[in-house]
């Protein structure tokens, strides 16, 4: 089945900094793959403005970027930002319906509503089935009730090791480097020794980028396979074009993103 992705200008958290006001949704996507969207924004705040004005942010939509804490319970987990250590971490109650393994040494992007925490409440409108021995010293505190979870790799994690990520939803930062059409780029990585630029591919041609500009795409992962992405997207090339990607980048990790935005993420 052909999709067809829309790509949106949005505005992008810093590190930890959220996207608040604003609704998200992580579709069930085909072929048992992922798919990654965040919300519009109309204002940034840092998971210590979630702790300490939880009462201007209760029912509203955040997004936050953050290494998983420590694990709670099978659906949730807290989180952090090492620029505000002396917070209280931040739980995060996977409510998206679809589990999440934590990854070790990799932040992840969570989107979801802020809430005072209240067991018996979250259960009951989320149809979850929560231990409260394990919620007693995060109740009636501030927690995100997840709608979406998506990993939050660097460029050069993936293109060093592409298939723990294959199929996966993930949100990256990165630099915009050789823009080689309306619809394809890559991330730059100088961070990761072996880890080289990532190719981004969007299947509808979206606002101008440029070369240099920081941005975070949101997409799925999967080898470059010309053919597959043809049929898959209703993409055609210049032959040109199609000659040197399939040159340089077959088999290799491309992003298929469905977002790609500024980012407020100095890099």
């Amino acid at each position: 089945m052909k999709r067809h992705n829309v790509i949106k200008n949005l505005w992008e958290p810093k590190k930890i900094f959220a996207l608040a006001l604003a609704a998200v949704l992580l579709p069930a996507c085909a072929n048992e793959q992922e798919t990654a969207t965040v919300p519009n924004a109309t204002g940034n705040v840092t998971t210590q403005e979630v702790s300490d004005n939880t009462n201007q942010l209760i029912g509203k939509t955040v997004t936050v970027r953050s290494e998983p804490v420590q694990k709670v319970g099978p659906a949730s987990f807290t989180i952090s930002d090492q620029q505000f250590f002396r917070n209280e971490p931040i739980l995060v109650v996977n409510a998206s319906g679809q589990p999440f393994l934590l990854p070790e040494n990799t932040e992840v992007q969570v989107t979801g509503t802020v809430r005072n925490l209240v067991v018996s409440e979250i259960e009951r409108e989320y149809n979850l089935t929560l231990e409260p021995n394990l919620y007693r010293e995060y109740e009636n505190k501030p927690a995100i009730i997840a709608q979406s979870i998506a990993l939050s790799p660097k460029p050069g994690e993936v293109s060093k090791n592409p298939t723990q990520y294959y199929g996966r939803s993930i949100a990256i930062n990165g630099e915009v480097e050789n823009i080689t059409g309306p619809n394809t780029f890559t991330l730059d990585e100088d961070q990761l020794v072996g880890g080289e630029n990532l190719l981004v591919l969007h299947a509808t041609p979206q606002a101008a980028i440029n070369d240099g500009e920081k941005v975070v795409v949101t997409g799925v992962v999967r080898p470059f396979v010309v053919a597959e992405i043809e049929r898959d997207y209703d993409i055609t090339w210049d032959l040109n074009l199609k000659r040197k990607l399939e040159a340089e980048y077959s088999n290799k990790p491309v992003v298929i993103a469905t977002q790609v935005y500024p980012s407020a993420v100095s890099q």
